[in-house]
């Protein structure tokens, strides 16, 4: 029986764009990595060199048990899933509201579902942590740090084209059609006076995470119906 550690991320993506309303797929292939025993993250955490890298991202996009992040609520720090933290209204850290409104309203339209998922508390507490720590797709493929100076260039430039192609009308103030069309236009770089990262870029690493949210839970492998084997079940769903 196929494991979670056996199931190349391609397959994952692969399926998850299948609910993709905003055309086909960016190529998006990651190295594969060897599973982890628990014996060896033991071993490795004991004498520190269990990175973030080598088990964290990986659990989270496994589904092995990192569906909850370290969030700060009251000034006190709880491990909360995405979704939790979203619903229980969690204040976030580093993004802007009006930002976070586009970031939404963007990984709606990439991924339905990462709006209820927690991506935006996802993305802010991400950008909260150290950069080597961070499991955001940005760090897999080697954006500079802080990751913030990324999302905002993207979130500004996705502002000013919605802007510039519909009469001063902000990203989420499109109806669906017009957001899909803008993000099928963004994914081929085709969208005028755009002022940014690259258009498919910025694609890229914005449905990365969204796919992440919403599939890298047990959830989301019955939801792409790929068996969850996780070497240590979780003791709930999330």
């Amino acid at each position: 029986m196929t494991t979670p550690s056996q199931v190349p991320r391609r397959v994952i993506l692969a399926q998850a764009g299948d609910r993709d309303q905003s055309g086909p797929d960016v190529p998006r292939l990651l190295p594969q990595r060897p599973a982890v025993t628990l014996q060896e993250a033991s071993e490795a955490s004991a004498a520190g060199r269990a990175t973030m890298d080598q088990l964290e991202r990986r659990q989270f996009i496994q589904g092995a048990a990192i569906g909850a992040l370290v969030f700060t609520v009251g000034g006190a720090e709880v491990l909360l899933t995405p979704r939790a933290a979203r619903t229980q209204g969690v204040p976030l850290r580093t993004v802007r509201p009006q930002e976070a409104e586009t970031l939404e309203a963007v990984g709606e339209t990439l991924v339905p579902g990462a709006r209820q998922a927690g991506l935006v508390h996802f993305i802010d507490q991400q950008l909260s942590v150290s950069p080597d720590e961070a499991l955001l797709e940005a760090r897999i493929l080697n954006v500079r740090p802080p990751y913030v100076n990324f999302y905002r260039a993207a979130i500004a430039a996705i502002e000013r084209a919605s802007q510039a192609r519909n009469g001063g009308k902000r990203f989420v103030e499109l109806d669906a059609a017009d957001q899909h069309d803008f993000i099928d236009r963004m994914r081929q770089n085709t969208l005028d006076g755009w002022q940014g990262p690259v258009q498919a870029f910025v694609y890229l690493v914005m449905r990365s995470d969204a796919v992440d949210v919403v599939y890298g839970t047990m959830d989301g492998y019955a939801r792409l119906d790929i068996p969850y084997m996780a070497h240590i079940a979780p003791t709930t769903r999330w």
